[in-house]
């Protein structure tokens, strides 16, 4: 299994990077290829100061070795093995009027003594995070979301869209990070679902993110903005980093595991502000996404 789920992110790196190269039309990835002391390693791609992307990575890892005492307290185990693989994206557009956009896909498995495999399972996701809110473009995202779920499970998209909900959410802040998507750990194969049951339903969603992002930065990435909405763009950026470094897991497990500093913070974006106690103006563009975000909707 963790061979197929590897060799299936190569090829997703490979489509995703791709696309966005021919929307951009102007930079390209530049690939960075790292290892990791303990074992393994991984080849990240990085984007930045294109034409549509300001900056961007679309990353992928496979990782092993002994669980580091941290993470064994956290998943409650003694000393183990593991091995993780995933693909981590993040893309930042320049125009405020295109959404921020973050995917992930991983696979993990635990090894007891022996060298036998004693746990495994998926996780991933995918959600949008806009600046202004463009609500055909939240129902766009989320039709896609909906569709990967409804072709394995009809309680899947309301289960998985809700815990998006809860997670990507700044809760020192009251909001939601973005509007959402989907997300989902611990996948384990159980009396109802196989572990290539958990593998179909993974690479499903990860199969959906061109359709459900690509359209909505072709129809934004060449909008007029003022200065003042590039303004609220990067003070927003700024809810980013303070989730990503704050909440985020991945971030945790990353760093608590000697991951690649630059792989695991490329998803911060390059310009970012922190005004003090900024508050936009009533029935404004932008309190209108502050709304959104401190009550998360049903979008489909």
């Amino acid at each position: 299994m963790k061979e197929q789920f590897y060799s299936y992110i190569k090829d997703l790196q490979n489509q995703i990077t791709k696309a966005l190269e021919k929307v951009d039309g102007k930079a390209s990835f530049r690939e960075d290829l790292w290892n990791r002391t303990e074992g393994g390693g991984g080849q990240s791609r990085i984007i930045e100061n294109g034409e549509v992307i300001e900056k961007g990575g679309v990353n992928i890892s496979a990782v092993h070795g002994p669980l580091p005492e941290s993470m064994q307290a956290y998943f409650k185990v003694g000393n183990v093995d593991f091995f993780a693989c995933g693909l981590s994206l993040v893309i930042h557009p320049k125009n405020p009027m295109a959404p921020t956009v973050h995917g992930n896909w991983r696979y993990f498995e635990m090894y007891n003594e022996n060298s036998e495999c004693i746990d495994q399972w998926f996780g991933g996701g995918l959600d949008l995070t806009p600046y202004y809110l463009f609500e055909e473009d939240a129902k766009h995202f989320h039709l896609q979301c909906k569709k990967a779920c409804d072709a394995h499970d009809s309680h899947f998209y309301t289960e998985f869209k809700d815990k998006c909900d809860g997670y990507f959410h700044n809760s020192h802040r009251g909001e939601a990070r973005g509007v959402g998507g989907l997300f989902f750990d611990y996948l384990k194969a159980d009396k109802k679902y196989s572990i290539e049951d958990r593998y179909d339903f993974t690479t499903e969603v990860g199969n959906a993110f061109l359709e459900a992002y690509i359209p909505i930065l072709e129809k934004r990435k060449s909008m007029s903005y003022t200065p003042a909405q590039r303004t609220w763009q990067e003070i927003r950026r700024g809810r980013y980093v303070e989730f990503n470094l704050v909440h985020d897991k991945g971030t945790l497990f990353g760093l608590k595991t000697n991951g690649r500093i630059e792989s695991i913070l490329m998803s911060l974006p390059p310009t970012v502000q922190w005004s003090y106690d900024h508050q936009p103006d009533s029935d404004s563009d932008e309190s209108k996404l502050l709304e959104v975000l401190k009550n998360p909707k049903s979008w489909v």
